[in-house]
């Protein structure tokens, strides 16, 4: 029975030995008997433990638990057993308050710093009284809160994406990251607007996701040179919170426009005793590009609102 009158465990063993045993044996013995004393002397002085879950990020001095209360011990005991918190890394995020008999907030906790992307998160530390003396084990559980949003390292991607790529092919876009875990953490992905691309998410092996975007409409350069998309990532968090990454796409030109004239046939009436040399001009059109347009001596390429145009002297 301890000062405060509780019973404490009471611990019994009986070690056998054979009735010829020699000094030797006897000494060893004695041995073991004292270490198994030890160790059960160990476990009897825990005379007790508690856990308290709180959310990170609170103020300083905010009330964890009230230790006295939880734990069955008078505030006087606190104060007279000089008791005291023990940590391994005498890193102190909570402190004893023995006047009130609380645990109290001493430095801000960020769960994010202290335990990463490990869950659950917890500070473990004993608090110890002296006279006699009593060791008391608590835990005290970091709840995460959605405080970081999801984010991209890039603000943007560029593509450059031939028109002739077929329906289907596949785009590698950067994964975002969420420094929150559980529901506060990354849950999902958008891209807009949906007209020719859309989102293809692949589970990996480390827990992440693959972000995809895939072909799904032919494009065409003569209708749009580029196209500006949005990538968005989402937690689950409430309020809900998100990052954005622009996903810029050129389109480059193959030739699958020959050139035309505007007439299938023309009609030109000079004079005679003309100069030698005079051209009479006929117009193509190209909705091609120039690189892959009517290219030769004689012709000039002129670049308009995606229509190249040609003129061809046809000399006298």
């Amino acid at each position: 029975m301890d000062s405060q009158g509780r019973t404490l465990p009471h611990w019994s063993t009986t070690l056998f030995t054979s009735p010829g045993f020699v000094e030797g044996k006897r000494v060893r013995t004695m041995r073991r008997q004292v270490l198994l004393f030890v160790s059960i002397f160990s476990l009897s002085s825990v005379f007790g433990q508690v856990t308290y879950s709180v959310p990170e990020e609170m103020t300083k001095g905010s009330l964890v638990g009230n230790i006295a209360q939880d734990l069955g011990l008078d505030v006087k005991r606190l104060k007279a057993g000089k008791a005291r918190i023990y940590t391994e890394d005498n890193t102190e995020y909570i402190e004893l308050d023995k006047d009130r008999g609380a645990l109290l907030v001493k430095e801000r906790i960020d769960r994010e710093a202290l335990c990463g992307q490990t869950t659950p998160c917890a500070l473990h530390f004993q608090i110890t009284l002296e006279e006699p003396i009593e060791f008391y084990i608590v835990t005290v559980e970091i709840n995460d809160i959605n405080d970081n949003a999801p984010s991209f390292k890039k603000d943007e991607m560029k593509f450059r994406i031939s028109e002739s790529a077929v329906i289907g092919a596949k785009f590698v876009l950067e994964r975002a990251m969420d420094l929150d875990v559980g529901v506060n953490g990354l849950q999902s992905y958008s891209l807009k607007p949906t007209d020719n691309f859309n989102l293809k998410l692949q589970n990996q092996q480390d827990g992440s996701k693959k972000v995809e975007m895939v072909l799904q409409k032919q494009l065409d350069r003569e209708t749009q040179e580029h196209l500006s998309l949005t990538l968005t990532a989402t937690d689950g968090g409430d309020p809900q919170l998100s990052g954005t990454m622009r996903v810029e796409i050129s389109i480059s030109d193959v030739n699958d426009n020959a050139p035309v004239f505007e007439r299938s046939s023309y009609e030109a009436y000079i004079v005679e005793n003309n100069t030698p040399g005079l051209s009479i001009f006929t117009k193509a059109t190209d909705r091609a590009l120039f690189e892959v347009g009517l290219q030769n001596g004689e012709i000039r390429t002129i670049h308009g609102d995606s229509l190249a145009s040609c003129i061809t002297p046809i000399s006298l």
